[in-house]
């Protein structure tokens, strides 16, 4: 069986565009994304740790938030004005960043507070600073629309932060696929 010439040289000119475009898109191995799903305080935490160590190192650090991480960002727990029942009830429910509680141990709040205390005693950076950290050292965050939608998120309702966007998972998958690094949390 004959290719003809034409088909031929089709092929060879989209195999050749095919290998340019891979050897183009090879992932960055000064590049970490941090997918924050979870909205526990140690989680948090150790994602703003990895992102600030990361990002002192000279990588450039995306951080996305998604779904319950998403909650984390507002400046306060509850936030009112003309939202659903069920958006009301998921501000009510979630926790702001400062109210996160542990994934383990929390008792109430009490391991929370002894965690808290410890860090202080250790001269351990808290959230608050970790936050201030990354912003100094250009991580960025990025915080999925559709989270915000579905919860009923406005965006005047996220903390103050310099390099804070807001997109979708395309976005989320475009960084991952620039990244030799991408981990969930």
């Amino acid at each position: 069986m004959t290719v003809p010439a034409a088909a031929w040289e089709d092929l060879q000119r989209r195999l050749a565009s095919l290998e340019n475009s891979q050897q183009a898109n090879t992932a960055d191995p000064n590049r970490l994304n941090l997918v924050v799903f979870e909205s526990h305080r140690d989680r948090l935490l150790a994602a703003f740790v990895m992102a600030t160590g990361a990002a002192a190192v000279g990588m450039e650090v995306t951080m996305f938030f998604t779904f319950w991480g998403t909650a984390t960002l507002r400046k306060r727990a509850f936030i009112g004005g003309k939202k659903s029942l069920v958006e009301r009830a998921f501000g009510w429910m979630l926790p702001a960043k400062n109210s996160t509680k542990l994934s383990r141990m929390d008792m109430c709040g009490m391991g929370r507070m002894l965690m808290d205390r410890e860090m202080k005693k250790k001269n351990i950076a808290d959230l608050d600073k970790l936050i201030e950290t990354a912003a100094d050292l250009g991580v960025k965050i990025q915080v999925c629309e559709m989270s915000m939608q579905l919860m009923g998120i406005k965006r005047e309702e996220l903390i103050d932060y310099p390099q804070l966007d807001y997109c979708g998972v395309a976005c989320f998958a475009e960084n991952a696929a620039n990244a030799n690094t991408t981990l969930f949390i």
